[in-house]
């Protein structure tokens, strides 16, 4: 899809507080050679659509590195949005009315990134917010991993199948589901944010068939995972593939 050009108040937020019991100093933590940090930031500012980069944190140390990675960080986030109970959609609201009521700057559309997927492509972040340009009926756009798995969940002590519609076959010829990867980018209409919401009801899909947007940076054997995958697999990049809305 072209990118088209946006007269709108895009804003990136990335979520990096402090706390990493799975990792701790994670945002910070080196992935070889740049911090996770960064993975989050350079693409967000080298997009042509996002108006605006802020990271959201309650570490002065995290926010002095943002800053000199050339993104904002305003304020520093209440302690309470910070802790392990906190949600990321409670962090993305505040972030959001914080430039509302301290700056009166409303933003229109928030572009979700977070530092542990490291494996995004930097033009996602364009299409996403592209497709939202370009559909008002849209809420969300966001990053898919297309994969012909079957998946089960508990229901009443049972084990009931996900997408039961869909018949065993060959993976050639089953229709795929897609898991929702909107750590890696995601673009979703500010009012929603504001409320409270990530994702919207009425989505389109990014989808890509590059199963390394399933690694997410949590822990240490992660960090080492990911690493490998960068140092040993560089030239094998997947692409954004279009949606199948």
């Amino acid at each position: 899809m072209p990118v088209v050009v946006s007269t709108r108040r895009v804003v990136a937020i990335i979520p990096a507080r402090g706390g990493s019991k799975g990792l701790p100093g994670k945002h910070l933590r080196l992935l070889a050679g740049k911090s996770l940090l960064a993975y989050a930031v350079e693409p967000a500012l080298a997009s042509s659509l996002v108006d605006r980069v802020i990271v959201t944190t309650d570490a002065e140390d995290i926010a002095a590195a943002a800053r000199a990675l050339g993104a904002e960080a305003p304020f520093l986030r209440p302690a309470t949005l910070a802790d392990d109970q906190a949600t990321t959609e409670a962090a993305l609201q505040h972030a959001v009315r914080w430039l509302d009521d301290q700056e009166g700057y409303r933003a229109e559309i928030v572009v979700f990134l977070t530092c542990t997927a490291v494996f995004r492509q930097p033009a996602w972040i364009d299409e996403a917010v592209s497709r939202l340009l370009a559909d008002p009926a849209l809420d969300t756009v966001f990053v898919g991993l297309r994969t012909h798995k079957n998946y089960w969940r508990a229901v009443d002590g049972r084990y009931v199948r996900l997408a039961a519609d869909i018949p065993y076959g060959s993976r050639q010829h089953r229709e795929p589901l897609y898991r929702e990867e909107t750590p890696t980018a995601c673009a979703t209409r500010a009012d929603l944010v504001r409320a409270g919401r990530r994702v919207g009801p009425n989505v389109d899909i990014i989808a890509t068939d590059d199963d390394r947007v399933m690694l997410d940076v949590h822990s240490d054997f992660d960090l080492w995972l990911a690493e490998k995958v960068l140092v040993e697999w560089p030239a094998h990049q997947g692409t954004a593939q279009g949606s199948d809305r």
